[in-house]
């Protein structure tokens, strides 16, 4: 037999559970350490949140199986969360669907929609899901390089970067990955940006796979968009939020993708 799984042997190191590992070895050499590891909060879930799941998990009919696209009620919300945070109006039949986290998400998106030897393009540096979701699927990644030689995001520069990455990319890619605000560097992007990206994915039917864990984590007066504010972008796009970083719920793996209805059709089939 051979030594590796294929799969697994096309994979590097998880970086967490490197980090994990030094963690233990300099905590057990009495070392004392600032853990910059999954970025767990700090903070307590709210207590209504908590309060809310004592009172749901003794009902009798939350022990039995649930629709695992999530019941209808939850998808309802997510789409009033789109309505008023984003002015986006979503159908929670067709164009909403429950994930464990955005993770998970992005991680069964990609085994829906890539084949083998699909080029897709992502971010570098990324959070480690947006590459090798589609590497565990089968697919070859082109990395787009994210920021600039002096640390800044440059949207012009990175929309050539794209370019760059179809014109160079045998066979066409089939989907790009951003995430904004950026795991990990922080960056921003604003609706010009995902204007251009939009108009850039209907050029060479790409799809668009946004990551916008982060949407509610922001320090002015002007809190990050949604690529879906963009006219005609759920043509194209899909979405993931988490309430993992919004709410201190890591733990509870609760996210939503949201968008194109063919690709939350195909997420749904997957899960």
């Amino acid at each position: 037999m051979p030594e590796e799984f294929y799969r697994i042997k096309r994979l590097p190191p998880y970086v967490f559970a490197e980090v994990n590992r030094l963690k233990a070895e300099y905590r057990a050499a009495g070392m004392d350490i600032i853990d910059f590891g999954m970025g767990n909060p700090d903070m307590d879930t709210p207590s209504h949140i908590v309060d809310k799941l004592c009172e749901t998990v003794r009902r009798s009919r939350t022990h039995r199986y649930s629709a695992s696209k999530g019941i209808p009620g939850l998808r309802r919300a997510q789409a009033g969360y789109y309505e008023r945070r984003f002015g986006v109006k979503l159908n929670p039949e067709t164009e909403v669907i429950a994930t464990l986290g955005s993770k998970e998400g992005l991680a069964n998106l990609a085994m829906a929609i890539t084949a083998p030897g699909d080029v897709m393009l992502v971010p570098n540096p990324s959070y480690p899901i947006h590459p090798y979701g589609f590497m565990i699927a089968g697919g070859t990644l082109r990395h787009i390089q994210t920021l600039e030689a002096d640390g800044t995001f440059n949207p012009e520069a990175y929309m050539r970067a794209l370019e760059r990455g179809v014109m160079h990319s045998v066979p066409k890619p089939v989907a790009v990955v951003v995430n904004f605000p950026s795991n990990p560097t922080a960056q921003l992007a604003d609706l010009d940006f995902y204007a251009d990206l939009v108009k850039f994915a209907r050029k060479h039917e790409l799809w668009v796979l946004s990551d916008l864990a982060y949407a509610e984590i922001y320090f002015d007066d002007n809190p990050p968009p949604s690529i879906l504010q963009v006219e005609g972008a759920k043509d194209v796009a899909v979405e993931f939020t988490s309430l993992s970083k919004t709410y201190a719920m890591p733990g509870w793996r609760m996210g939503f993708a949201v968008g194109n209805t063919r690709l939350i059709g195909a997420l749904t089939r997957i899960k």
